[in-house]
């Protein structure tokens, strides 16, 4: 049996050029990232039982995945430096790492306590 070697396709091969050449441009500019089904799964739960609707939880999930991704953390540390935090710091730190992630003219906010800002520095702000 002989073997025929070409630089052309496969001719058994039924792929469309045009596909190939569609996906690779629809996805040029965005990098494959991909996680452990664990730490998916894991950060998922810790936010819904935590009492974040499950949409969410996907959403903060990812946000957090990436962002430990980029700074190469570990998310299982990030969510056990979570876990010491009551509902409302929790919430303040999910706003911020959202925040970070978002586009500059959008952001989330929060109320900040006043009482703790020096009066000076309050006067020379709104001034």
């Amino acid at each position: 049996m002989t073997t025929n070697y070409s630089n052309l396709p496969s001719s058994t091969s039924n792929i469309d050029s045009a596909t190939s050449t569609k996906n690779f441009f629809d996805t040029y500019y965005q990098k494959s990232i991909s996680f452990p089904t664990a730490a998916i799964d894991s950060t998922i739960a810790y936010f819904t039982s935590r009492g974040f609707d499950l949409s969410a939880a996907n959403t903060i999930a990812g946000t957090l995945l990436k962002q430990a991704n980029i700074e190469k953390l570990d998310v299982f540390q990030l969510l056990d430096t979570m876990n010491g935090l009551n509902e409302l710091q929790l919430s303040r730190v999910v706003s911020e790492i959202l925040n970070y992630s978002r586009l500059k003219t959008s952001i989330l906010g929060y109320k900040v306590d006043n009482s703790t800002l020096n009066q000076y520095e309050i006067r020379n702000i709104m001034a």
